[in-house]
Formats: structure tokens, C-alpha cells, sequence
């Protein structure tokens, strides 16, 4: 079965085909969903709006979710991850939402990473949900406590790949913040946890395709001390990572959260030929089977470091494309492969961040690869104003 968009005939939220990205889209190897506030189109107001308080949002975009899931015959029972951008302001009542997945996803909740950010899209905004299907179902991997407080599913197996849960630097069995303003100390702490999990699912280390880590302005000074935490358990192969500075995490004494995701299949690297990457703890991109992972691309020049287009926008995010293409021609697929994307922006990004829909028609076409757009905090690079994550299904 070829890439497909999932179009549903009745999506009463807003015109989906005026955008540069799709609903949904289905592979053999998942589905893929953008994105989804409580967004829809109200006609006394002539435009899009969002009300409502985080459970009410919540509830709004999981009607979303299964209208779209529908056009493929699934529920949103087939759902195997979500990842539930939360904003400062809705952080607070997040834990209301509890009780809206116990009812929809039943004793079998999908893995929830949650991530506090600065803003979304929408101003009125609380919470995005993005989310990741599958038609073959998924199974549990139980540690002893498959399922958190807030009806979150810890770690899932979906055929060969397993997701994990974002894991906070807490000591097994408490709520205690292990390090108290040591970075280094707190990654170590995570993946001491998450090492513990992927046990679990009979993996190790040398399974982990992609890292996403998200950390606070508190933590940002001595973030570089982390690569020898990478180093220490991940070397000599890196997966592919992500690093987002956002204003605060789920526990506010955190300075940094995980995602971790892992595969069974035989892991390749794909780099178009960046030498600069041999210095660092990351790599450009890991195939695992017809996967590819992309690791989180700036407008930073990959052979000099450079930043490149400083202050505009769509410049570096044509920069950013460009780049993701050379990782994809470097895997022998071409822009049709991309199934998934996720733009982290800054604030200052905002004001032209709509002019980027046109960039995007400029490197895909029908159907677009999903999309998500997230405002952090900033992001490693000062300069930088847009940093795109992205998934790929490989031919």
C-alpha cells in the first residue's frame, strides 16, 4: 500500500484542503495524524476560534482525532501514542484531562508524552495533541506500572518499534527530582529509567532510533555536559535527537525530559556526507527497516556549523527543507517518502511563520506530510527561529 491521505467526508471543524499538510496519512508501517487543538470554524465569527477550558479543548480535538481516524476504519482506540503539548497557562488543570482518556481509550491508554510550551498556534489555545496509530494494534510493556496516574501508558510495543513515554529524571518509585540543578546528573538519572523500560521490552541501548529532549532556560548553560551522559550509554552509534528549550516541563523542578523510541529492526545510519557530525552525539538520520528518523534540522550549515538566513523566517525554513531532502536522497527516497513533521518555532518566528505554507509547497505535494507547529521557548542556537522533526517511510 502506497502513502495515502485519510480524508474524511464529514469534518465539520474547518477546510482542511486549503492547507499545506495533511489530516492524516497511512502507511503499512502507521499512521501519522498533524497536530489537533480544539480548532473549528465558527460562523458568527467568520473565522477559526478556540474556547473552552483544557478538558473541554481536549475533548474537541480527540473528536477531531476519530473523524479522522474513521476514514481509515480505525478508532481512537487504535491509537498507540500521543504526544499532548500543553501551554504554561493550561499546565495547571492538565490532570483534568485524566478521566476524558480513561473514558476513550478504556484500560488500554496509548503512550502519552506530555510537553509544556510556551504557546500554541492558537493564542487561546491549551492543548495540542499529536498522534500515532496503528492497524496491527500494540502491546504494554509492563515494568510493574503500565499505566501512570493520569491513565498514561508508560511504553507500548508496535510491531518492531517501542515508544516510551517522555521520562523525567525522577528516583524509581517517587516523585523526587533526583540532582536539584545538575543537568548532566538528571540525564543520567533518565536514562538509568529508561534503560530499565527497554529491558523490559528486551532491548538495549543499541536499539534507540531517536532521542527528542526537551529542557529549561535553567538548564541550557551546561547543556553541553550532557554529551557525555549520550556518550556514556549510547556510543559508538547515535541515534537521531532533538533538542528543544521550552519555558518549564511537567515537573517544574526537571531541567530536562526524554522521549526515547527503539526498534527491533537493524539500524543504519544515513548521512549525506556531513563530516561535522563525526564530532557529535547525534546522527543526521537512522533507517530502521522502511523507518527513517530524521534527527531535529536548524538553518546551521552542516559541513561549517554556521547559521545561515539569520532573522527570516522563511529563508530558514527553506534552508531546513533543502537539508532534509540531501538526508532523504542519502536513503534513496525522494520528498513523497515524508509521512511526518514537526515545527518547533520561536515567538519572533510568529509574525511571518505563515508565509513558511508556500515553502512547503515547494518541496511536497499531494498529500503533504503531516504537520504539527509548537512554540518553544527558544531554541539551542540563538539564531535559530524554526527547527523541524520529521519522519520518513522509505520505498
Amino acid at each position: 500500500m502506497a502513502i495515502r491521505a485519510l480524508e474524511p467526508t464529514n469534518f465539520p471543524f474547518f477546510d482542511y484542503k486549503r492547507y499545506s499538510f495533511s489530516l492524516g496519512l497511512e502507511a503499512p508501517e502507521g499512521i501519522w495524524l498533524s497536530g489537533h487543538s480544539a480548532s473549528r470554524f465558527a460562523a458568527d465569527h467568520g473565522d477559526v476560534v478556540v474556547t473552552g477550558d483544557i478538558v473541554a479543548q481536549s475533548r474537541v480535538a480527540y473528536e477531531k482525532i476519530a473523524a479522522i481516524l474513521a476514514a481509515a476504519g480505525l478508532s481512537l482506540r487504535d491509537v498507540v501514542r500521543t504526544v499532548d503539548y500543553v501551554t504554561v497557562d493550561g499546565i495547571a488543570d492538565y490532570p483534568g484531562t485524566a478521566a476524558l482518556r480513561r473514558d476513550l481509550f478504556g484500560p488500554q491508554p496509548p503512550v502519552t508524552s506530555t510537553v509544556v510550551v510556551k504557546r500554541l498556534l492558537r493564542p487561546t489555545a491549551l492543548i495540542e495533541i499529536e498522534v500515532v496509530a496503528s492497524r496491527g494494534g500494540s502491546t504494554p510493556i509492563d515494568d510493574g506500572a503500565p499505566v501512570d496516574a493520569l491513565h498514561r501508558a508508560t511504553a507500548r510495543r508496535v510491531g518492531d518499534l517501542v515508544y516510551l513515554a517522555a521520562q523525567l529524571p525522577l528516583r524509581p518509585g517517587t516523585a523526587v527530582v533526583a540532582a536539584p540543578g545538575n543537568i548532566a546528573g538528571q540525564m543520567r538519572q533518565i536514562y538509568q529509567n529508561a534503560g530499565q523500560l527497554l529491558r523490559a521490552a528486551g532491548l538495549g541501548w543499541d536499539n534507540v532510533v531517536k532521542t527528542v529532549e526537551f529542557l529549561t532556560p535553567a538548564g541550557l548553560p551546561r547543556y553541553k555536559e550532557t554529551a557525555g551522559v549520550r556518550r556514556e550509554f549510547l556510543a559508538p552509534r547515535y541515534p537521531a535527537a532533538t533538542g528543544i528549550i521550552m519555558p518549564r516541563l511537567a515537573n517544574p523542578e526537571a531541567l530536562v525530559q526524554i522521549d526515547f523510541i527503539a526498534s527491533r529492526q537493524p539500524l543504519a545510519v544515513i548521512n549525506p556526507g556531513w563530516a561535522h557530525y563525526d564530532k557529535l552525539t547525534y546522527s543526521p538520520a537512522i533507517k530502521a527497516g522502511n523507518l527513517l528518523f530524521f534527527a531535529g534540522h536548524g538553518a546551521i550549515n552542516p559541513e561549517t556549523n554556521a547559521s545561515e538566513h539569520p532573522g527570516d523566517i522563511v529563508a530558514q525554513t527553506r534552508y531546513v527543507y533543502s537539508s532534509l531532502m540531501e538526508v532523504l536522497r542519502a536513503a534513496g527516497a525522494g520528498p513523497e517518502a515524508m509521512v511526518k513533521t514537526v515545527e518547533f518555532l520561536t515567538a519572533a518566528a510568529l509574525p511571518r511563520y505563515r508565509e513558511t505554507a508556500d515553502v512547503r509547497r515547494e518541496f511536497f505535494r499531494q498529500p503533504y506530510p503531516t504537520a504539527t507547529g509548537i512554540v518553544c521557548e527558544q531554541l539551542v542556537r540563538p539564531e535559530m527561529l524554526i527547527e523541524v522533526d520529521a519522519v520518513a517511510v522509505l520505498p
